[in-house]
């Protein structure tokens, strides 16, 4: 599993670097890769479904982030959700448990220290959402 951790943790970073430098997720991946970073089929899969998703992806975030929109967000805070929510919701391999952890987990390695218990609480909210729908 810890390959499938490190693949959503360089997705997360990709997207956060193609967010706060306004370029394309595929401008990102083009450039590590020439530089010769190895990108797993598991970081393509996540960011490729984002892109597919991700105006439905902010509408959810945006809905469950009280008082808050999603441009008010820390960049990082945003990529981490915008991943999560597109593991909850399109991802049915894959427990909503695992991909809020990892989110908490990256929001604490990555942002700030209030950012985990802010992505679980939001996380946790689409997630029972979600199980109340079905």
């Amino acid at each position: 599993m810890a390959r499938r951790h490190d693949a959503r943790r360089l997705a997360a970073l990709i997207l956060y670097q193609a967010d706060v430098a306004a370029r394309s997720v595929a401008d990102v991946l083009d450039e590590r890769r020439s530089l010769g970073e190895r990108i797993p089929r598991f970081t393509d899969e996540l960011l490729a479904g984002v892109g597919e998703h991700r105006p439905e992806l902010d509408r959810v975030i945006a809905d469950h982030t009280e008082d808050w929109t999603l441009d008010r967000l820390a960049a990082v805070d945003r990529a981490i959700l915008r991943l999560a929510v597109h593991e909850i919701l399109h991802k049915d391999d894959i427990p909503d448990s695992v991909a809020i952890a990892e989110a908490v987990a990256a929001a604490n390695e990555l942002s700030t220290e209030d950012s985990g218990r802010f992505v679980n609480g939001v996380l946790g909210r689409i997630a029972a959402e979600r199980a109340s729908a079905t």
